[in-house]
């Protein structure tokens, strides 16, 4: 195996005079969907946010492709080549569809490769292109939020609860398309609590309780392991 795109080593994050990490032991591999799973409140979004150094580390090492970024500001990290979807979809309301893509793509005008793909993948983007984007529906909200981090080549995408709320058709959508990023070659950090969703795109699988990682290893070994998945979350992949 090749080494990991993105690795954690022994990292603790306070928020306030809460020890929410304490001492994250993980492994992204390069080129295919990690899913970060959990219970709410065991420190998934923390994690994403620490690599994003959107939270700072206290302790712990966090390495990206080779290089340490545990120390580099937020916009350093996103220049390295990771793209992050929090879970309140960070998009501008009072900017259109346009403008929030004009924005995202940093490094200089967006791509008509690069612009068709996101149509592609989300065609209501084009039909309101010059809409604000605080006038979309939920689901349309969230196409943009995941395009904006599409808006530049990315080598690994943070992705927190896509599919949150909404609507099944929309969850194929979410769900293709984070396909075809992975087919691009991208790495994806998932956090995800559709357990349908987790089981379809994930190729590996980290387990979180307590600020910890407590499992890891293949999806399909936990996603066929009813007694491993009410072990480690306290309910079963097969639950509806």
């Amino acid at each position: 195996m090749s080494d990991p795109i993105l690795t954690l080593k022994g990292v603790h994050t306070d928020i306030g005079r809460y020890h929410i990490l304490q001492g994250v032991e993980l492994e992204v591999p390069r080129g295919g969907v990690t899913m970060l799973l959990g219970r709410n409140g065991v420190g998934k979004t923390t994690t994403l946010r620490t690599v994003m150094g959107l939270w700072r580390a206290r302790a712990g090492q966090i390495t990206f492709d080779g290089r340490d970024v545990t120390a580099l500001p937020t916009a350093a990290i996103a220049r390295a080549g990771i793209g992050f979807v929090p879970e309140d979809m960070g998009i501008f309301t009072d900017l259109t569809v346009e403008e929030n893509l004009i924005l995202a793509a940093a490094s200089g005008p967006l791509s008509s490769d690069r612009l068709d793909r996101i149509f592609a993948a989300f065609p209501p983007l084009k039909t309101f292109w010059k809409s604000a984007a605080g006038n979309l529906s939920g689901g349309q909200k969230q196409m943009l939020s995941i395009a904006r981090a599409m808006a530049e080549e990315r080598r690994l995408y943070l992705i927190d609860e896509p599919t949150k709320g909404l609507a099944p058709a929309i969850v194929a959508t979410m769900a293709a398309a984070l396909r075809d990023l992975k087919a691009e070659g991208a790495a994806i950090l998932l956090v995800e609590q559709n357990f349908a969703v987790a089981r379809l795109l994930g190729d590996s699988c980290a387990v979180m309780d307590d600020g910890r990682v407590i499992w890891s290893g293949p999806m399909a070994e936990l996603a066929a392991d009813t007694a491993l998945q009410e072990r480690l979350m306290g309910l079963s992949l097969e639950a509806p």
